[in-house]
């Protein structure tokens, strides 16, 4: 695997829960010593300088880690204090981010009364205390109920807004993926197979697809829209449905011509792409596993 993230930018690590992705994260964060390779945080090499790299950046992870028996101001403050935040500075910044993630009133409560999602606030604005100048979401949102989940997420988007952070997000999400990132780097078994913004990657499949359930030999299918000039090399089966994306014609067209063929079909519909096709396209795995 090998990427780079421009300084100020939202870089998405998409891919289904065992690709690599928190493994990744755990290398760049130095909790996970790499067997091989080189990784550079802000020209910090995670290996041999650990300190300067772990000094730059700070970390949300899938587990919750906030203290339940301390306050949320007083976890703020132990955080401070660990990446050696200067008291005034720290009680400026931490005044900040409670405000900003709309913890205030909450503040001198125990975090064991918090809900998920306030837990979930309180750990991306314990993150931002120490200003780093890398933020690691790890699966930020996983296990949260919808509404809070569109909260927290229309939380992160304003990171941007409020900060020159550069954030490394982990998801296999898609909606997170295309809201929040400038570009995202699609992971499968380790490997990274496709990297570009959303709006590339979703381009690279047409502006619709059509899908189709075909009965008996869906490889001979395939074979047989291609010889008919009706789908590209980028077309796929999995198992008896057809993906086939659309680039010279409207969508109508396509079914209309596809249906003309009088193959036996259990049904042919149109849609836009998704980023989980891409992933399908070149994994033959669904991405959100």
């Amino acid at each position: 695997m090998s990427f780079a993230v421009e300084p100020g930018e939202v870089f998405g690590l998409l891919g289904p829960n065992g690709a690599g992705k928190s493994t990744t994260v755990g290398m760049l964060t130095t909790t996970v010593r790499p067997s091989a390779g080189a990784a550079r945080l802000m020209g910090h090499d995670v290996v041999s300088d650990p300190l300067a790299a772990r000094a730059v950046s700070a970390v949300v992870f899938q587990e919750p880690t906030v203290d339940g028996a301390l306050t949320g101001r007083r976890n703020l403050e132990i955080h401070a204090r660990l990446w050696g935040v200067g008291p005034t500075t720290a009680s400026t910044a931490i005044d900040d981010v409670l405000d900003a993630f709309g913890l205030a009133d909450l503040a001198s409560r125990t975090v064991e009364s918090y809900s998920g999602g306030q837990r979930r606030r309180l750990e991306i604005a314990r993150a931002l205390v120490s200003s780093p100048q890398v933020l690691f979401l790890d699966e930020p949102t996983v296990g949260l109920d919808p509404r809070i989940r569109f909260e927290l997420l229309d939380l992160i988007a304003g990171l941007r807004a409020r900060s020159e952070t550069t954030v490394v997000l982990t998801t296999h999400y898609l909606d997170e993926a295309e809201r929040l990132c400038d570009r995202v780097a699609i992971v499968h078994e380790g490997r990274v197979v496709a990297l570009d913004t959303p709006k590339h990657l979703l381009a690279s499949m047409g502006a619709h697809l059509v899908e189709l359930r075909v009965h008996g030999d869906a490889s001979r299918a395939l074979a047989k829209l291609r010889a008919r000039g009706l789908a590209g090399d980028d077309a796929f089966s999995v198992g008896a449905t057809l993906t086939v994306p659309v680039h010279d014609r409207s969508a109508r067209q396509a079914v209309a011509a596809i249906a003309e063929l009088d193959m036996a079909t259990g049904g042919i519909s149109a849609r836009p792409p998704t980023l989980d096709d891409v992933y399908l396209r070149l994994t033959g795995d669904r991405l959100a596993a």
